[in-house]
């Protein structure tokens, strides 16, 4: 069965938001530098899009974790494939994150920084799926909450495929 994607969120309305959120930020954080920490791979187009809409002198840092495997769901098991370059002790952090659903990843990588010394962490999540949440995560900046559905696009993946479509889709057979 082949699948087709189907637009769930266009790429309007995803730069939009992604404006209001950076707008957000930029009042929160009137003065830098902000290190924003982007979780690989699929949070890297979001962070590109995020970092242009805040105003404040920020830096850009890249986490690597694994907890999917090449699957739809999370295998429960959370690796570092990537850490930080760079300390962040005293200073203020932005962990982006494309997409929030089990938190099982964000909590292991909220206790993982905050070890770290950061002066704040706060999150940012493209979309958040809180049908599928098992741990509480506190998100301080959501794009989008979205049901229990497999989106794809805009740097979400599917076994490495469809990260560069502009839109975000839903997965469906034909």
């Amino acid at each position: 069965m082949a699948l087709t994607p189907r637009v769930f969120l266009t790429a309007e309305q995803i730069q939009n938001r992604v404006r209001e959120m950076g707008e957000q930020i930029s009042r929160d954080y009137p003065e830098g530098p902000l290190y924003l920490i982007a979780i690989l791979k699929g949070a890297f187009i979001f962070m590109a899009d995020l970092s242009r809409a805040i105003a404040t002198p920020s830096r850009i840092e890249f986490m690597g974790i694994s907890s999917y495997g090449r699957g739809k769901t999370s295998s429960g098991e959370v690796k570092v494939t990537k850490d930080l370059d760079t300390s962040i002790e005293g200073q203020h952090v932005l962990l982006v994150e494309d997409i929030l659903d089990s938190g099982v990843t964000l909590n292991y990588l909220i206790n993982l920084l905050e070890q770290r010394k950061p002066k704040s962490l706060r999150i940012a999540t493209l979309l958040d799926k809180p049908d599928r949440r098992v741990r509480a995560v506190e998100v301080a900046y959501t794009g989008f909450q979205i049901p229990d559905e497999f989106v794809v696009g805009y740097g979400l993946d599917f076994g490495e495929d469809y990260r560069n479509l502009r839109d975000i889709c839903v997965l469906v057979g034909d």
